[in-house]
């Protein structure tokens, strides 16, 4: 028996096509499907755009928890693959769907988180600064 091998491509055409056409339960199961199957392919900026784009979904549809599952998820595959930048975003719009529940202690945790963050790519970024300061007339 033959089994059809599903695209993420066309999975993640898909959901943004029902996301546009306001569709948000839809699109986020594409999301999530897409997301697992760029994940086993192994293009993981892929996969944690696929679960961030689920919980844009979920926000859309007031499901905050589940929100954060997903932003969480995108952060943590983002931030294990060096895409610290997307997995700040990630972890910004989680700590957001926190706050609409009103969890503070898990605002609080994720802001540490953010800080963290924020301070490693500054300190990359200070280093870059200072490696690009070459000039031809020193």
């Amino acid at each position: 028996m033959c089994s059809v091998k599903e695209d993420p491509i066309k999975l993640h055409k898909d959901a943004n096509a029902l996301m546009e056409s306001g569709k948000p339960v839809e699109a986020r199961d594409l999301f999530v499907k897409g997301g697992e199957l760029y994940f086993k392919g192994q293009n993981f900026f892929g996969a944690a755009e696929m679960y961030y784009k689920a919980g844009e979904c979920s926000v859309s549809l007031k499901e905050y928890l589940q929100a954060v599952e997903f932003f969480s998820k995108a952060a943590d595959i983002a931030l294990g693959r060096g895409f610290d930048r997307y997995g700040l975003s990630a972890l910004e719009e989680a700590r957001n769907a926190q706050k609409a529940v009103g969890n503070v202690k898990e605002v609080e945790e994720i802001e540490s988180r953010i800080k963290e963050i924020s301070d490693k790519i500054n300190q990359q970024n200070a280093v870059s600064d200072e490696d690009s300061s070459f000039s031809i007339f020193s």
